[in-house]
């Protein structure tokens, strides 16, 4: 009796599982989804810059990061104009907030004095790199972070603050003192550490961004058929929650290294 009544339990859970994978691996193609779902029809094919092949930009990227620029730019306008100290308005609340929680971390890693002289690029980073992580949220857009050429100039402009702010507060002498220390023979090694540092940072960021919007590719072709509603959609909204995540976390490491280089760089030595 109570296997008969177990009985259509397992047969809905047995059409459930059918009803999920049909269609599986049908002609699935990460290059006709991601064809697919242009619907602005952005051109992806590479734009060459200067004679002959010389160098390549992509023009996807290029289009969006200036989509991720305008929409900085417009958000942080909205908060300036609402903006008010009586009566601030949540937006200009979350953006407070936000500064507040930077200028913390800045502080817990150096001097006031110091801290000021990066402050602004830090909130600059964290904010510019969330926009251009959720830009590959948007249906049929690719966030500018999905690409290596985009994370390497984030990366290049955190090696060049390290240097700077370096050679301000130490002279040249005392910021490039380290690389013979403690012997010369050591200078290989110390060289490769520090062109790790950006590398490191634009992998990083690089490898989380490309994977996820793979990750939606494959969710959103992987399934057909009648299981399309059920898998490829439901599973793309789940999917797309983890990236909101992802994209705020990954903004937040790379903008805390870069506040841990820095630091590590103006460090007084006692």
């Amino acid at each position: 009796m109570k296997v008969r009544r177990g009985l259509p339990v397992l047969v809905l859970l047995l059409c459930s599982v059918v009803l999920f994978v049909s269609g599986c691996g049908e002609e699935f193609s990460l290059d006709k989804v991601h064809h697919d779902i242009n619907f602005f029809n952005v051109p992806h094919h590479p734009w060459h810059i200067g004679p002959g092949e010389f160098w390549q930009v992509n023009s996807a990227t290029l289009i969006y990061t200036w989509l991720a620029m305008a929409l900085t730019l417009l958000i942080a306008l909205a908060v300036v104009r609402g903006a008010s100290v009586e009566r601030p308005t949540k937006l200009q609340s979350m953006f407070e907030m936000m500064m507040e929680f930077l200028r913390g971390l800045i502080d817990d890693t150096m001097a006031k004095k110091k801290g000021d002289d990066i402050f602004l690029t830090v909130v600059t980073f964290f904010f510019f790199i969330l926009i251009c992580n959720l830009v590959g949220i948007i249906p049929t857009c690719m966030a500018p972070t999905a690409d290596h050429q985009t994370t390497f100039g984030f990366a290049l402009v955190t090696f060049a603050l390290m240097y700077i702010m370096g050679i301000k507060y130490k002279g040249a002498g005392g910021h490039f003192k380290h690389f013979l220390q403690p012997f010369p023979y050591f200078l290989p090694i110390t060289l490769i550490e520090e062109a790790a540092k950006p590398v490191t940072l634009a992998f990083r960021l690089f490898g989380n961004m490309k994977g996820k919007e793979i990750m939606i590719l494959a969710l959103l072709g992987l399934i057909t058929g009648w299981s399309y509603i059920c898998g490829g959609f439901l599973a793309s909204v789940v999917w797309y929650c983890f990236c909101v995540f992802v994209s705020f976390i990954q903004a937040f490491v790379f903008t805390m290294l870069t506040i841990s280089y820095v630091a590590m760089t103006v460090m007084e030595e006692h």
